[in-house]
């Protein structure tokens, strides 16, 4: 059930080796699926040389998720090599550096709406354009996630807004592609040393705190992101939709 084999899926926003993305690339390219990994202009090298370390030599493929041309260049680009698709795994993400740094009252209207398009209003233009390539066997969308979306993190600030619409994103998304037996989930994974997140004031904070209070008493990894990812994208979860799973050692269930 968690076989990859004969399956076709995109995913976006690998930025390098150590981006939660390539994890998910490789864990189901291990598992024998055939894949596009897309990449946002200055990552182009990044991504191209990761893609030679894969099973299978994958699709290389430029895209803006802030440009329609763009993502609509990928779904046709998809269909005459794939034919069909089936899944998607969403892991882009960014808000300008300055809006990390100081108060979310100091939001600057320009960062708000870069954050909320690149964020989240990508994973709904990815899945209208991926929906067409799904319809004839079903599929499933994968988004990725972070508890900020519900909780305050220090400096977090609009990527938590972005991430909590987001995830509201996922839900209705799920409750649209439902009857064409497309699945919307989300993986909201604990703090990982990833170059973005390190884009966060204090992000060394959050790490050292979540193994004092996770019930695991430890920090995940991206391996273990990625297998969580892998059993969503997999007909094993073909009764999931709609769903944030908590893939963070625990710590969202503690009160203290």
């Amino acid at each position: 059930m968690n076989d990859f084999a004969g399956k076709c899926g995109v995913i976006v926003g690998v930025a390098n080796k150590y981006s939660i993305a390539w994890a998910i690339a490789q864990a189901v390219a291990a598992r024998g699926a055939k894949l596009a990994l897309t990449y946002q202009g200055r990552f182009e090298d990044h991504v191209k040389k990761l893609a030679g370390e894969l099973p299978q030599p994958p699709l290389v493929l430029p895209c803006d998720v802030t440009s329609d041309d763009d993502i609509k260049a990928v779904f046709e680009r998809l269909g005459a090599e794939f034919g069909a698709l089936d899944f998607v795994v969403h892991g882009a993400a960014f808000a300008p550096p300055a809006e990390l740094e100081g108060a979310f009252l100091d939001t600057s209207r320009e960062g708000f709406r870069t954050a909320l398009d690149i964020s989240a209003y990508s994973l709904i233009a990815l899945a209208r354009g991926a929906a067409p390539l799904m319809e004839s066997r079903g599929g499933s969308i994968v988004a990725l996630t972070f508890l900020g979306s519900d909780r305050v993190f220090p400096h977090y600030n609009v990527m938590g807004v972005a991430k909590a619409a987001l995830e509201s994103s996922v839900r209705y998304l799920a409750a649209d592609l439902g009857p064409k037996q497309v699945r919307v989930n989300a993986v909201s994974a604990g703090p990982i040393k990833t170059v973005a997140a390190r884009g966060i004031s204090g992000f060394s904070k959050i790490l050292q705190l979540y193994p004092e209070r996770a019930p695991l008493r430890r920090n995940v990894d991206t391996g273990e992101v990625a297998e969580s990812a892998a059993f969503l994208l997999s007909d094993a979860a073909r009764g999931i939709t709609g769903e944030v799973l908590m893939v963070d050692a625990g710590y969202h269930a503690m009160g203290m």
